[in-house]
């Protein structure tokens, strides 16, 4: 069943139709909190608080975005109120990237794990409207178009947020790419 069908039926009372909704997308909601937030016990709650203010609010979603786009709008809100209202930290060993395959050379992996390390650094230190959308876009692939969506923002003002973190990660992690053209 499509996740327009499960809100609709969610709507009519169905309490498992959206408890699939949850099953569908919780993994993903809590991944978008945990790597905005960077503490598994913050992002696990506004994950929960995010999915139970979707619930309340069926009556206002419009079925214009997907579902999974109007909740992460929800998820991100929250979890940037949370932000303002404690102070950003720094996570120690904490990898935001996904695990590179380990090769056979420990030289490889050194570097590597010092490139995963760095580039999580670089992302956390971006404020907050730049990250957003870079988790947005390079961990969970949602288009300009969604992203907009999400963060109710126009297509152009997404593309300008991305072209300016970008600048500052590459800025952040020149280092990486000397020598290379």
């Amino acid at each position: 069943m499509e996740d327009h069908q499960l809100v609709e039926r969610s709507r009519t009372g169905d309490v498992a139709a959206f408890e699939e909704l949850v099953k569908r997308h919780q993994g993903r909601a809590y991944a978008i909190a945990y790597r905005m937030l960077r503490n598994r016990e913050d992002a696990q709650e506004v994950a929960q608080e995010a999915f139970a203010r979707a619930y309340f609010r069926l009556a206002e979603f419009r079925g214009t975005a997907q579902f999974k786009t109007w909740l992460y709008r929800i998820l991100v809100n929250l979890a940037t109120d949370q932000l303002r209202r404690r102070r950003p930290e720094v996570p120690e060993g904490d990898v935001v990237l996904k695990q590179v395959s380990i090769g056979e050379n420990p030289g490889e992996n050194v570097e590597r794990r010092e490139l995963r390390q760095s580039i999580t650094k670089a992302v956390e230190a971006l404020p907050p409207d730049l990250k957003t959308v870079v988790l947005l876009r390079e961990f969970e692939g949602l288009s300009y178009a969604e992203i907009a969506r999400v963060i109710r923002r126009p297509v152009g003002t997404v593309m300008s947020r991305l072209f300016h973190a970008r600048r500052r990660l590459q800025a952040s992690l020149g280092v990486y790419w000397e020598g290379e053209s």
